[in-house]
């Protein structure tokens, strides 16, 4: 009997051990998988948050291992892997199944963690239906927390839902009563932090109608908060002014009725006069700046379009001449391809914020196209590759094509004999979209990188080039409702990705 029982206490320890030594173990891959993450390296986050989810699971550690499983499924998502993603989070529902069995009460917190993220990918697959069942869980599951960070994330959720399904009304609801709490209770700073953290959010999930609801209630907030500190200082003021008539009753008591409403009358009439001249003072302060920035880009706007025209006249007043010379010439090639970069620039900066025509087109069909007119541009040897499936999305063909083609030009010239050229699209999203042109060549040199887009950061000779293509691009891809960058962490040549909201 006594051997038994040292057998059974032997297991007990080694279980202990080992359950110890997986929860150690699961910390590490935790703490690793934060730091890929907050490096980008998005493959290697997933797969260390995975590993940590089971040893956490493993060793019955259901809130960290419910984390790393969100955290999983939303680097699975990110990659359009819905499938992975959904059974990472049904793998966490298990987990959390078997902690409220252990526990004997349920744990809605949890839950939430793992609905939130749900909701996430059937918003981004644009499922309406879905994503408003899996809201009104989320809402069930925050209040039978009765946590208040959860509620407070709820209404951050519900206004990123609303908006992107079209529902503004209910949107502004949201918003409103989440900063109604810090507004009623004076605390104006956290109500800009909130504001921020809804323009964040927006951002991060591409949701423009939230971003501009959201930007344009901060922007309104902003302005008015002066004119509710001021409306502070007057009840402030008058506060004070009843606690000095209370004072003057109690230490005068001879004076009369009639004389103590005439000295508090007087004193009430000072101080409100101070607070009204000083309200006045804000107020035309407030009125005049916003004039004063409407002027600003009326005058912006006004000499935008006298430098366009002063650009275009001297253009017509250059061209006979440069015409008169050898136009095989490098140099009046130079300055002939310059005049057409500044005027190109110049239209791009007049109608940066016009709207920009979009046409149905097959992508496929279009990324072949492109990189069918760098044929014959290439050096010996150079593998050119398309990646692009056949599905079709709004664009403005003219715009991206001439993006594209820059950057493959400039891919040829960059590249040496036996390299490779790859132009390929990836959907980062319901309305995301990406074409990346990437090259073996030498890459852009690190001080270089920061100017790259940058019109006129340094003095050049025209003939090898006036450095004005990219920042051209730039333009056209911002009027696209987009952005060009370069991938700085691609390491085997240069990395360009056009990225495109739809």
């Amino acid at each position: 009997m006594k051997k038994i029982l040292n057998i059974a206490i032997a297991l007990l320890f080694c279980l202990s051990c080992s359950i110890t030594k997986a929860q150690s173990q699961a910390d590490n891959q935790m703490k690793m998988a934060r730091e890929a993450l907050a490096k980008k390296e998005y493959t290697t986050a997933r797969s260390l948050f995975l590993n940590a989810f089971n040893g956490f699971a493993a060793s019955a550690q259901y809130e960290k291992a419910t984390e790393c499983a969100v955290h999983t499924s939303a680097l699975y998502h990110r990659e359009n892997f819905y499938k992975e993603a959904f059974d990472v989070l049904r793998s966490a529902e298990q987990q959390i199944l078997i902690c409220e069995q252990n526990t004997n009460r349920p744990h809605p917190e949890l839950r939430y963690l793992t609905t939130k993220e749900r909701l996430q990918m059937y918003t981004k697959m644009r499922k309406a239906a879905n994503a408003k069942e899996q809201l009104a869980r989320l809402q069930d599951l925050a209040q039978a927390s009765d946590v208040d960070s959860l509620k407070k994330d709820l209404l951050y959720t519900q206004a990123n839902h609303y908006y992107t399904f079209g529902m503004p009304a209910q949107g502004d609801e949201a918003i409103n009563q989440l900063i109604k709490e810090y507004k009623d209770a004076k605390q104006y700073d956290k109500v800009i932090d909130t504001y921020r953290t809804l323009i964040a959010i927006a951002r991060r999930s591409g949701n423009a109608a939230m971003t501009s609801r959201s930007y344009e209630q901060y922007i309104i907030w902003k302005d008015s908060v002066k004119i509710l500190k001021a409306q502070d200082e007057i009840n402030a003021l008058k506060k004070e002014c009843a606690d000095k008539q209370s004072i003057i009753e109690d230490k005068d008591s001879s004076l009369s009725g009639r004389q103590y409403i005439i000295v508090g009358l007087c004193i009430l009439t000072a101080i409100l006069a101070g607070v009204l001249v000083f309200g006045a003072i804000v107020l035309m302060r407030f009125i005049l700046l916003t004039r004063k920035q409407k002027k600003a880009i009326e005058v912006a706007n006004e000499h935008n379009e006298m430098k366009t025209g002063f650009i275009r006249n001297i253009s017509a007043q250059i061209s006979p001449t440069l015409d008169k010379l050898d136009p095989s010439h490098p140099a009046v090639k130079a300055l002939n391809g310059f005049i057409r970069h500044i005027e190109e620039m110049s239209e791009q900066e007049l109608h940066l914020t016009d709207p920009c025509e979009k046409q149905e087109t097959n992508i496929a069909t279009f990324c072949d196209g492109i990189a069918k007119q760098l044929e014959g541009k290439t050096r010996d040897g150079v593998n050119l590759v398309v990646n692009a499936p056949k599905l079709t999305m709004q664009i403005n063909a003219g715009m991206a094509g001439h993006i594209l083609q820059h950057l493959l030009e400039n891919a040829a010239i960059y590249t040496p004999a036996n390299g490779k050229i790859t132009l390929e699209y990836k959907k980062r999203g319901a309305h995301t979209h990406q074409f990346i042109v990437s090259d073996t060549g030498c890459g852009i040199a690190e001080d270089k990188r920061r100017s790259l887009f940058k019109p006129f950061a340094e003095v050049k000779d025209l003939t090898e080039g006036d450095g004005l293509g990219l920042p051209i691009c730039a333009l056209m891809a911002t009027r696209m409702n987009g952005t060009l960058s370069l991938d700085e962490s691609y390491t085997k040549g240069a990395r360009f990705i056009l990225e495109l909201h739809t």
